[in-house]
């Protein structure tokens, strides 16, 4: 195989997907061309032909070496590759990967090239995507906190994002505790304790407030997987909603988006339904739009 051949057919892409193919291998050194492991075939090679011919021994252990050497780059670029396939399915039509820095890209995959379960690549994937989609999206202060985020640490942020709506960015409406609200056991049915919030603030994904943290609307809509609403305090003056025990941090607000959450059977309404009984407020839902 010739070391400039491409794993994939190119022609065969979205043209976004084909600018971040190429846009990748400019900044890396081609992600899908694997001249790496071919060079350090030919170096062994060559160190056996040296062998042979001046007759200068070289060791089990230096041989052992090389073996090690080629095995764990061949698993990197596998994972490299991997991400960066999952990821060109979520381009959109309007996605700008020209405009990603190179610096970014190289930061990218010097962080992910480690990672081999299939569920964290899925979100390295989509960190990929949503960075190609919208530029600036993803900094790399997130990507240095994703590069040392387990599964069991990615899960419980992704359950807790089930409670979160949409309202000029995510928001998780976790009530525990809160003396105004009742929402009977949906927390606990999905594992969010006290425990858990605890866990997320430790490694910096939220931040944990008294129970009385209220968010000043800069919008009127909100939405919650899909459900859209209008919402209509019944006082002009009245422009804030308590969200309960969450706020996210600057990386918690740039993952949730893209953690994989799945919206949480009955949650749009218990949050309607307390909304409307303790702060006075008219909501209208908006027709789901059409797929």
């Amino acid at each position: 195989m010739d070391e400039n051949t491409s794993l994939i057919n190119i022609g065969e892409l979205s043209r976004p997907a084909t600018v971040l193919v190429e846009k990748i291998s400019d900044a890396i050194g081609g992600i899908f061309k694997p001249y790496q492991i071919i060079r350090v075939a030919k170096a062994e090679a060559q160190a056996d032909r040296v062998t042979a011919d001046s007759q200068i021994e070289i060791s089990d252990l230096q041989r052992r070496a090389f073996h090690r050497f080629l095995e764990e780059e061949a698993k990197k670029q596998k994972n490299i590759e991997d991400i960066t396939q999952k990821a060109l399915p979520l381009l959109n039509e309007n996605s700008k990967p020209n405009e990603v820095e190179d610096d970014w890209i190289i930061n990218f995959f010097d962080r992910c090239r480690l990672i081999s379960d299939d569920d964290m690549q899925s979100l390295w994937s989509r960190v990929l995507a949503g960075e190609a989609n919208s530029p600036g999206s993803y900094s790399n202060r997130t990507l240095s906190f994703l590069s040392g985020l387990d599964r069991r640490e990615a899960d419980m942020f992704t359950r807790l994002c089930g409670f979160a709506w949409d309202i000029g960015g995510m928001v998780p409406f976790i009530y525990l505790g809160h003396p105004d609200f009742s929402l009977p056991n949906i927390y606990e049915k999905h594992r969010i304790d006290e425990r858990l919030l605890k866990d997320l603030e430790t490694i910096g994904l939220i931040q944990l407030t008294d129970g009385r943290f209220e968010m000043v609307f800069p919008q009127n809509r909100a939405s919650y997987f899909g459900r859209e609403v209008i919402l209509r305090f019944k006082h002009g003056d009245k422009t804030v909603l308590p969200v309960g025990r969450v706020q996210l941090t600057n990386v918690g607000e740039e993952l949730a988006p893209i953690c994989g959450a799945d919206s949480v059977e009955g949650f749009f309404d218990l949050c309607i339904n307390n909304w409307k009984l303790n702060h006075w407020i008219e909501v209208v839902e908006l027709p789901k739009k059409a797929d």
